[in-house]
């Protein structure tokens, strides 16, 4: 059966010589797998830059029940980017927010509400003025909305990921601005300095590790923690 949906690309592995298998969350059919022949042949009509992680398409893809793996039958940008493949920490930014993607969805998860709303995160991240420095923190309190496990506030958060925690001065500064984050994720006024939002970053993983059983190590953490 063929469909229209819009769709956001998560990751892809190359397969065979000119192959890909893309990973793509659609808003219609959810978390999807298809495979891309000849793509990467320097004939192909197609180009490989549709399949980078977070490009936004407008897709009519091949959906057969219980196929692991389907067809893309026309696929065409849904939003151009001006900022992010082009710019060297939003790059960083966006490689993290796609593999934390792909280690929170499972295959056929299917929620128009979270699309929407990572859909609107990746049109933010393409505009001038944003705080980039927060913006992993924001996305990742936000999304565990959607993914069904926020914490309601601060104290919460710690007591789940720090049941030890004191009340030390760094402490208190933590929960300090973990506040002003749940509160407002992606309030480009508020400033969280770089030591702290390293270790709420940290903090923040350790929490979907505690939720999600399918999260693991996020490799591209260092290339972030590099720009942080």
């Amino acid at each position: 059966m063929i469909k229209k949906t819009q769709g956001i690309v998560i990751h892809y592995l190359k397969y065979r010589e000119t192959s890909i298998i893309v990973k793509i969350f659609t808003r219609d059919l959810g978390l999807k797998s298809y495979i891309v022949n000849g793509v990467r042949s320097a004939k192909s009509k197609t180009k490989m830059a549709f399949y980078q992680p977070l490009t936004l398409l407008d897709l009519v893809v091949y959906d057969k029940e219980n196929a692991s793996l389907n067809r893309i039958s026309e696929v065409k940008l849904a939003y151009p980017f001006q900022r992010i493949p082009f710019e060297y920490y939003r790059s960083g930014v966006a490689m993290f927010v796609g593999e934390v993607l792909g280690k929170s969805i499972y295959e056929n998860y299917q929620n128009e509400y979270l699309y929407d709303f990572i859909y609107q995160c990746i049109t933010y991240l393409d505009q001038e003025k944003i705080n980039l420095g927060t913006y992993p923190l924001g996305f990742l309190l936000e999304s565990s909305k959607y993914l069904g496990f926020s914490p309601d506030n601060a104290a919460e958060f710690f007591d789940q990921v720090h049941p030890e925690i004191n009340d030390s001065t760094f402490a208190k500064e933590e929960k300090k601005h973990l506040t002003q984050l749940i509160q407002s994720p992606f309030n480009a006024d508020i400033k969280v300095p770089s030591n702290i939002r390293k270790k709420l970053l940290d903090d923040l993983l350790t929490f979907y590790k505690i939720h999600l059983e399918t999260f693991t190590e996020v490799k591209s953490l260092s290339i972030l923690r590099s720009l942080m």
